[in-house]
């Protein structure tokens, strides 16, 4: 937790100084390794169909898996068959390998999980992009565009749109790139892209807004839609931005005994609950749900959000998916 209240606070930690060493070198070879793949000297993998990369240049959370939903859903309803390939963060494997509704969390990832029951479309996880392309092409010849989440900076898979997500509360953090600050790439970046996109109507103004819509609750042993949880809750989230789940809860006007965090992606295991009083309700988000079920409570419960966007983003893919069509 150090790290983000360091990365996120006004100027620069003084103890991150003394990582100064760290971040020269992260730089200087996430830069050659960039070069490398611009120049030709590294290989780069062209899938067959449209590839669009939705990611980020800083670390934690900004909203990116609920975008990458949204982008689903909205492309099913404009005649595409989209499919999605991740890296698998945390996976086990093994790779490639797809993912459905009924795959372990621990074996393929939390979020390939969260997406795969919530969009219902061929998906594939593996930390080479190109073999989980050729694995759902192989499996679903139908598919006509990828969506990679969580890819901004695999540079091997060429890409024909770049959807960058941002986190519009605490924006870029202190502008510093790892390990001083939460940055994989400089904030230049974002005029690289495509589309810059943010979370949530704030001071910033990154790109396109989007918000975070909550949906109803449902229980985490079987995701059956529940009432809102009444009586005192012990909240937990681990995500890459707890609060922002935090402060969800609290607008709902639910009473919060205790706010629990853990580092983002945490292997959730029983252990992890043996302190909290079995008669206090547990809510979680719907990504950490996805690695509980198997040990969960009946006083369980998650709560799913979806992103909202306004018509105007829309009609600005749509435009620019019709100029790569034009090319084809």
């Amino acid at each position: 937790m150090f790290w983000q209240r360091a990365w996120y606070r006004s100027g620069l930690h003084p103890l991150l100084l003394l990582l100064f060493p760290l971040h020269a070198l992260f730089v200087t070879l996430s830069t050659v390794r960039r070069w490398l793949y611009q120049v030709g000297f590294l290989a780069i993998y062209r899938a067959p169909v449209p590839v669009i990369v939705v990611g980020n240049i800083s670390v934690g959370g900004t909203g990116k898996t609920p975008v990458t939903e949204a982008l689903v859903q909205w492309l099913k309803q404009q005649g595409y068959s989209p499919a999605i390939v991740s890296r698998g963060y945390g996976a086990k494997g093994p790779f490639p390998q797809l993912v459905t509704a009924t795959s372990l969390a621990q074996r393929v990832g939390d979020e390939p999980k969260l997406l795969a029951v919530r969009t219902g479309v061929p998906l594939a996880v593996s930390p080479n992009r190109q073999q989980a392309i050729e694995l759902i092409l192989q499996m679903f010849p139908d598919t006509d565009i990828i969506l990679s989440d969580d890819g901004l900076q695999h540079y091997r898979l060429a890409r024909d749109i770049e959807i960058a997500v941002v986190d519009g509360n605490r924006g870029l953090g202190n502008g510093w790139r790892l390990p001083l600050g939460p940055l994989r790439e400089p904030a230049k970046r974002l005029a690289e892209v495509d589309f810059v996109v943010q979370n949530g109507l704030t001071q910033h103004n990154y790109g396109w807004p989007f918000t975070l819509q909550p949906q109803n609750w449902k229980r985490v042993k079987d995701s059956i839609e529940v009432t809102p949880p009444q009586g005192e809750c012990i909240a937990i989230a681990g995500i890459g931005h707890p609060q922002r789940f935090f402060d969800t809860l609290k607008q709902q006007s639910i009473v919060l005994k205790e706010c629990i965090e853990f580092a983002d992606h945490h292997p959730f295991s029983a252990s992890d609950f043996a302190q909290i009083d079995d008669s206090l309700n547990v809510l979680m988000t719907e990504k950490d749900a996805a690695k509980c079920q198997l040990f969960a409570k009946d006083s369980w419960f998650y709560l799913p959000v979806s992103a909202e966007f306004d018509e105007g983003f829309w009609q600005q893919l749509r435009k620019r998916l019709q100029d790569i069509a034009s090319k084809e």
